[in-house]
């Protein structure tokens, strides 16, 4: 018996790899700064929150090879007393994951790395955070699902405005 399967040609595109390899918790922090007298619970508090996010390649000297990036979601959560600026806990938590991407063009790699990844991140961050603040005495903060399209393509908006004003082209695209 012969083997039928065509040989795969040098000029033919290969297909996109987009492997979470690992993800892993790089900072966590839980402040209660007025317990025990906070944990008594005075009702629901106002909540201030932050996501950040942050994206890089490791490059060509990282042990596992050039096609590894590591994304990045920033959450920082801080509850105050209602009409008060008494803190009642701030939590803080940065949450990473390693991926693999190979054979995806240099203009995708932006929109991968700061819509696919976080994406992929948020439910465990989210579940991070809310751990955080129920071990900590208080009732676990649900963070809502988030929109990593949408503040991609604003972002993406925000630098072609500022491109158009200086004149330059956009660096779309790169994290």
């Amino acid at each position: 018996m012969s083997d039928t399967t065509p040989a795969p040609q040098e000029d033919q595109p290969q297909p996109g790899v987009f492997r979470v390899v690992n993800q892993y918790i790089k900072d966590l922090s839980f402040e209660n700064p007025n317990a025990p007298i906070s944990v008594q619970g005075t009702g629901k508090p106002d909540i201030a929150l932050e996501v950040n996010l942050g994206a890089r390649g490791l490059g060509e000297d990282f042990p596992m090879g050039k096609d590894f990036y590591e994304a990045e979601l920033s959450i920082s959560a801080t509850a105050k007393e209602k009409d008060s600026d008494t803190v009642i806990y701030v939590v803080e938590t940065n949450y990473a994951g390693l991926f693999q991407i190979q054979n995806v063009p240099q203009q995708h790699i932006g929109g991968v790395l700061l819509v696919d990844c976080p994406t992929l991140l948020f439910p465990f961050a989210r579940q991070v955070v809310a751990d955080a603040v129920r071990n900590g005495g208080f009732t676990p903060l649900m963070l809502e699902p988030m929109d990593f399209a949408g503040m991609y393509r604003q972002k993406v908006a925000q630098e072609q405005i500022a491109a158009a004003q200086n004149g330059t082209s956009p660096e779309t695209g790169n994290a």
